[in-house]
């Protein structure tokens, strides 16, 4: 049970680093300079979203064969791993953030940012490889929390020293270790 937590918060903590949504939280930050209802926001949006991504990774799993369902996994940490190469850029240019104050832009903006991301799709896979689904939900959850609120609090000091490339990297073998782990498991189903 605990290594499904584990496991959640370690692979999205490193797809996240670098994501559009920590530019989101830079933004924010900037704009807002109020660190609390940021945080909150973050925090409810990712809850509200990350639910949502477990809720069909799991039913997904109730679709298909153990074989056929770790083969897709497979598949799809491979993807994810290549994708997690690629940087990302922020593509909103604030509106959200002009009409509303820090709590609504962050809660709505966060919501829609991760819907289709790199961190919902590894929700989706993490949720149909894991029998639990509340440990992906909190996992996943805190692995967004771990990457977005130091860039919150310490804003862009930290966001410029990180070497992205590396983390990237990191993030993105780790993901091509799962692919591979869910084919050697496809094997033998």
């Amino acid at each position: 049970m605990f290594e499904t937590l584990f496991i959640s918060t370690g692979i999205v903590t490193l797809a996240e680093i670098g994501d559009k949504t920590q530019l989101l939280a830079l933004l924010l930050a900037a704009r807002y300079r109020k660190p609390v209802p940021i945080i909150i926001g973050i925090l409810i949006a990712t809850l509200a979203n990350h639910f949502l991504a477990a809720a069909v990774g799991y039913q997904v799993a109730q679709l298909f064969s153990q074989a056929t369902l770790l083969w897709l996994l497979a598949a799809c940490f491979l993807a994810v791993a290549a994708w997690t190469l690629i940087p990302d850029k922020l593509d909103d240019d604030g509106n959200i953030a002009v009409k509303y104050g820090p709590f609504m832009a962050t809660l709505i903006a966060f919501f829609i940012a991760e819907m289709g991301d790199k961190t919902q799709v590894a929700t989706v896979m993490l949720a149909a490889q894991f029998e639990y689904f509340w440990m992906v939900v909190c996992g996943t959850t805190l692995g967004m929390l771990l990457a977005n609120v130091p860039v919150v609090l310490i804003g862009n000091f930290a966001a410029e020293r990180l070497p992205l490339k590396l983390i990237r990297a990191i993030a993105a073998t780790g993901f091509l270790i799962f692919a591979l782990y869910c084919a050697w498991q496809a094997l033998y189903a």
